[in-house]
């Protein structure tokens, strides 16, 4: 919706990535053009371009804006919660802005709060005793869960009002002869107050249990 003139604030780089995060947020990274970011904040598209040099950099900005919602966690602090605690929030992040999903980590020129968020990521498995290597290999265990579970789940043909409707529809149809995809929907999905999204704290609980154990020693200390 355009703003009245009386009602716009003055013209910004800030306010242009919001802008642009909000075009995206309602049709998709694929409406995002300058001459839609314009129409959403009123202007004319050469006026974006004394803030912004291009669509590359708006989506260099906008990345960083979503990193930005996402809750750093604290180096020192029990790891494990503080991966939960990041995980959660990125998971919650990533349903506000699905279309971020595939833009995450491909950015050559990071931002801010991207590189704080990175950094604080690091130093947190680091000085949970993770050697280098296993750092770069539990950040990248992570990441792949997360963004995954956050791609399948926005993915999804039902929601957890719709799921009975249409697991029921998919039993009917398949009856007799797929036995294991009814038994799943019949045993599991139609059970009352299913939601897929509990899944999603129990893997990240086994990847996180499964990592402790690469821990050396005591894990006080970080490993070369």
């Amino acid at each position: 919706m355009v703003e009245r003139p009386e009602e716009r604030p003055p013209l910004s780089r800030e306010r242009v990535l919001r802008g642009a995060v909000a075009v995206a947020d309602a049709g998709g990274i694929g409406a995002l053009t300058m001459r839609s970011l314009a129409r959403e904040l009123g202007v004319k598209p050469m006026s974006l371009y004394y803030y912004v040099a291009g669509k590359a950099e708006i989506l260099d900005g906008i990345v960083d804006l979503v990193f930005s919602e996402i809750d750093l966690p604290s180096p020192g602090d029990d790891w494990q919660s503080q991966m939960r605690r990041r995980a959660d929030s990125a998971r919650r992040t990533l349903r506000r802005h699905p279309w971020a999903i595939g833009l995450m980590e491909s950015r050559a020129n990071p931002g801010p709060a991207t590189l704080r968020h990175h950094e604080s990521t690091l130093a947190t498995l680091r000085r949970a005793g993770f050697s280098v290597a296993m750092t770069a290999h539990a950040y990248a265990l992570l990441d792949s869960y997360i963004y995954g579970f956050a791609l399948q789940e926005a993915a999804l043909p039902f929601n957890p009002q719709t799921a009975t409707e249409a697991t029921e529809a998919i039993t009917e149809r398949f009856a007799g002869e797929y036995p294991y995809l009814v038994e799943m929907a019949t045993k599991h999905i139609l059970r009352p107050g299913y939601d897929f999204g509990d899944e999603f704290e129990i893997g990240l609980t086994v990847i996180l249990d499964a990592l402790t154990g690469s821990i050396p020693g005591d894990g006080s200390q970080p490993q070369p």
